[in-house]
């Protein structure tokens, strides 16, 4: 597929072969956005992990210091309904939210749940799982503080997760944001990721690392510790 003159000009712009700083990466990555829209920036993993093995299932979540521009849509399916509209959830509800959901209904990004509301919920989960929908306690989506777990996603919460191939992708700001703000978010997620080491895990844990916008092309950056 020909590329566009734009992409071209920014692929120019960076050297295929060098292992920027997240600084250098960072400054890179506003300058190359092709688009004319606030593009998200996303960093990109490739992890030296197995997915089939249990143990080296990397996931879990982090509260970005800086959000990543995105605003999500939250639907608390919960018997504290006061609880959950004054924490800012876009929908809350319980058995009639279940019966929607199970017509097709999908408006919104993130389900959070109270643990009692779980056999509820299971009853559409395989209508869920495949969108990557179900709450999940190990994601914080199943809490009985239901109004910490809406003002958390409110604030920039994100998942992470390594996918079947044991790469890994997380959005992490908007190409505006203060390039200081990325590069304090990008090392949030690359804490995160440290800390979420398997034991069982020998050698190099994080192969490659890249950040780039969206159509834009990929810078790869390192640090310590991969």
């Amino acid at each position: 597929m020909k590329k566009g003159k734009k992409y071209v000009a920014a692929l120019a712009k960076v050297d295929a072969s060098k292992l920027y700083t997240v600084e250098e990466a960072v400054k890179l990555v506003k300058e190359t956005s092709t688009v004319k829209f606030d593009a998200t920036v996303d960093a990109s993993f490739k992890l030296n992990v197995d997915p089939k093995q249990a143990d080296q299932q990397v996931r879990g979540t982090l509260i970005l210091p800086h959000g990543n521009g995105k605003t999500k849509k939250v639907l608390a399916i919960t018997d504290k309904v006061e609880d959950a509209k004054a924490a800012g959830a876009d929908f809350v509800g319980g058995q009639e939210m279940i019966d929607k959901i199970a017509g097709g209904w999908f408006d919104y990004d993130v389900i959070v749940a109270t643990p009692n509301m779980m056999p509820v919920i299971g009853k559409v989960a395989r209508v869920l799982g495949p969108k990557g929908l179900m709450p999940n306690p190990k994601t914080g989506t199943v809490n009985p503080d239901i109004a910490r777990a809406i003002k958390e996603i409110k604030a920039g919460k994100v998942e992470y997760r390594v996918d079947k191939e044991a790469n890994m992708h997380v959005s992490i700001a908007r190409v505006s944001f203060d390039a200081k703000k990325i590069e304090e978010n990008l090392q949030a997620l690359v804490d995160a990721l440290l800390k979420a080491r398997p034991a069982s895990v020998k050698g190099t844990y994080i192969k490659n690392a890249v950040i780039h916008t969206t159509m834009g092309p990929a810078i790869h950056f390192t640090f310590e510790g991969r």
